[in-house]
């Protein structure tokens, strides 16, 4: 696939990550899936449901997406590798995106702990995708950890509020070398479409999509504003100007 997304060495079929969690009736999940075409989706350990026909992790493999566990919830390091190691033996998947939060308030990581977890799951063999601030060198310590990538926040989880730091964003993407993910925050599609502008690989939405009027709708709408983003950086946007410049050469006119 020309221009694909890779990650630890997979190549990933879209930039649009998928959140299952929050879906007004699980009935939606499966029209959700076939607007998205998510190319990772994640599924909390401490919510997931059975692989009955219908479940959520039912309705996943009858879809062939590529499961993402998470640590959500997680408080502590420890708490996060045990959620970890129950993901890989009960979903036999060595990813996992790795949540250690500091307070049920504002939702943000812990650095100490996410960094201290991170550290602790690459050494166990995980392939680590850790929910991190838009901090550069936080993401550049979870880069020399191991992480397969980084995720860092647009805004605090939830909040629908888009990149509040646009700036930030480009700082984390220019000092790390792994795949930049924008995670929380996502509001609409042209928040993903920024993200991409701004040089990131791909942008997880959940809320956006599960507490939209028309999640379905939203679902279309998010994969098509990552795939503009990712056209319109590949692109090259103009210079930005302080003042006017005519779009027509002002050479040659007749006067």
């Amino acid at each position: 696939m020309a221009d694909a997304l890779t990650i630890a060495g997979v190549e990933l079929a879209s930039r649009l990550f998928l959140g299952t969690g929050g879906l007004p009736r699980p009935a939606l999940l499966d029209p959700v899936l076939a607007a998205a075409r998510p190319g990772l989706v994640t599924v909390s350990m401490r919510r997931a449901s059975g692989t009955s026909d219908g479940g959520l992790l039912g309705t996943l493999a009858a879809h062939g997406v590529r499961l993402l566990p998470n640590t959500a919830g997680c408080r502590t390091a420890r708490e996060a590798v045990l959620t970890a190691e129950l993901a890989r033996e009960a979903l036999e998947t060595d990813w996992v995106k790795l949540e250690v939060i500091g307070d049920e308030v504002s939702l943000l990581p812990d650095a100490i702990e996410l960094l201290d977890a991170a550290e602790q799951l690459v050494r166990r063999g995980f392939v680590v995708l850790p929910y991190t601030t838009d901090d550069p060198v936080l993401a550049r310590r979870l880069e020399d950890a191991g992480c397969a990538a980084v995720m860092p926040l647009g805004s605090p989880i939830g909040s629908g509020l888009g990149i509040l730091n646009p700036h930030a964003i480009e700082a984390v993407v220019a000092s790390v070398s792994v795949p930049v993910v924008l995670d929380a925050g996502v509001g609409t599609a042209s928040d993903a479409a920024l993200a991409l502008e701004l040089g990131c690989s791909a942008v997880l939405a959940a809320t956006a999509i599960t507490r939209a009027d028309d999640p379905v709708a939203m679902a279309t709408a998010l994969r098509l504003g990552v795939e503009a983003g990712h056209a319109a950086r590949a692109a090259g946007r103009i210079p930005r100007r302080a003042g006017a410049r005519a779009s027509s050469p002002m050479a040659g006119l007749i006067s």
